[in-house]
C-alpha cells in the first residue's frame, strides 16, 4: 500500500487478478495441445506396430 498508495491498490489488484487469469488460460490451452499431441503419437504408435506386425 505504501509503494502504489489507497486509490491506486483496487486497480492494481483487479489488474493481478486479469493477469493472472491469462496465465491460467495460456497453461491450460498449452496442457490441451500437450494432450491432444501425445494422444496423437500414441494412435500413430499403434498403427505403426500394426503394421510391422502385419496384423490388424
Amino acid at each position: 500500500m505504501l509503494l502504489f498508495g489507497a486509490n491506486k491498490l483496487p486497480a492494481l489488484a483487479r489488474s493481478s487478478g486479469q493477469a493472472l487469469g491469462e496465465f491460467k488460460k495460456g497453461r491450460q490451452e498449452i496442457e490441451d495441445e500437450l494432450r491432444d499431441a501425445a494422444k496423437a503419437e500414441e494412435t500413430t504408435d499403434d498403427v505403426s506396430e500394426t503394421t510391422a506386425d502385419g496384423t490388424e
